[in-house]
């Protein structure tokens, strides 16, 4: 590890070229460069779920700290790796005080691993309209976490305002086991979907965009049915039977951590795989994909009412906003 106290982007980037040269060319092999945006108090957090991903997925790992906004004077310090807590890739931790993080893009561009994606992750509170962050309009997917939010259905209803294609959400992500599962549940089950619900805790991001997709897949509406207990409990959906047969009735409940029960009208109870994902996993499976995920923005689009968001715009022009306002809001 190298580390640069108040230095300059130039610095760093030198650091980078000698580390990796010494450790004999760990650049080769890069599918990514994975731009983490995070607080000072999150940092742990973010090393940890990094360090994950860029095992799953080799990557150049960038995380930018902005603090002390206001501060007199810009400085910034640095830390370079090759190899260890971070997993076995390349990562650099930059820290920037005063009016340097409003230009955390002069920083990070020339440190960006050439000719491959870039994915920026907001560990925190993503900007209200990511055109205020150059790290997200440089980027080719955008990863934000809503459950992070104060008021995390209000953060969603905000995504789905703000949405471009390349943007996802950890919320979404937590829904990939329950969708695999009843995706092969309708396998051989004849006639039509007449009603079906969600249940879920309070305020469940995740509930409501599982009920949005799966209301826009049978072409019903799907309600969230409020539980206490944590996260995504349980789906239950009714089908008609179609030509005179009898109707089924398909339903999953979690019981457990790893696992949850499949009932299927006529058939005996299967255990499913339905795993609750750490935050590192969340964000490797997040970039096992690169491109468009039509499916959460249609999703997305029917939280808030907006009807199918793929059709807009892929690109953003940088929004010139200081955190500093908001900060002081």
């Amino acid at each position: 590890m190298t580390t640069l106290w108040d230095t300059t982007g130039t610095a760093v980037v030198r650091a980078l070229s000698e580390a990796r040269l010494e450790a004999g060319g760990v650049a080769r092999g890069l599918v990514l460069t994975l731009v983490v945006v995070a607080d000072e108090e999150q940092v742990a957090e973010a090393e940890r779920a990094a360090s994950v991903a860029s095992s799953a997925h080799p990557c150049r790992v960038l995380i930018v700290v902005r603090r002390q906004v206001n501060a007199a004077q810009p400085r910034l310090d640095a830390e370079v790796l090759i190899g260890g807590r971070l997993g076995p890739g390349e990562s650099v931790i930059l820290r920037m005080s005063g009016r340097l993080g409003l230009h955390a893009e002069s920083v990070v561009l020339p440190l960006l691993a050439s000719d491959s994606p870039v994915v920026t992750w907001w560990v925190g509170d993503p900007p209200d309209l990511i055109a205020h962050d150059p790290l997200g309009v440089l980027a080719d997917r955008r990863v934000t976490d809503i459950a992070n939010a104060a008021d995390p259905l209000a953060a969603l209803e905000q995504r789905a305002r703000d949405f471009a294609p390349g943007d996802t959400d950890l919320a979404w992500s937590r829904t990939t086991p329950w969708r695999a599962v009843l995706a092969g549940a309708f396998d051989g089950v004849p006639g039509t979907a007449t009603d079906a619900s969600v249940t879920a805790r309070p305020g469940s991001t995740s509930g409501t965009l599982l009920a949005c997709w799966l209301g826009g897949r049978l072409g019903i509406h799907v309600p969230v049915v409020e539980a206490e207990g944590r996260g995504i409990q349980a789906i239950e959906l009714n089908l008609d039977g179609g030509e005179g047969a009898g109707g089924t009735t398909i339903a999953l409940a979690r019981d457990g951590d790893r696992s949850g029960t499949l009932s299927r009208t006529g058939e005996p109870d299967r255990t499913m795989p339905l795993p609750w994902f750490d935050l590192g996993d969340l964000l490797a499976e997040e970039l096992r994909r690169l491109d468009d995920d039509p499916v959460y923005a249609a999703a997305l689009g029917l939280s808030a009412d907006l009807g199918d968001l793929a059709d807009r715009p892929r690109t953003r022009t940088h929004v010139w906003r200081d955190p500093a306002e908001r900060s002081a809001s």
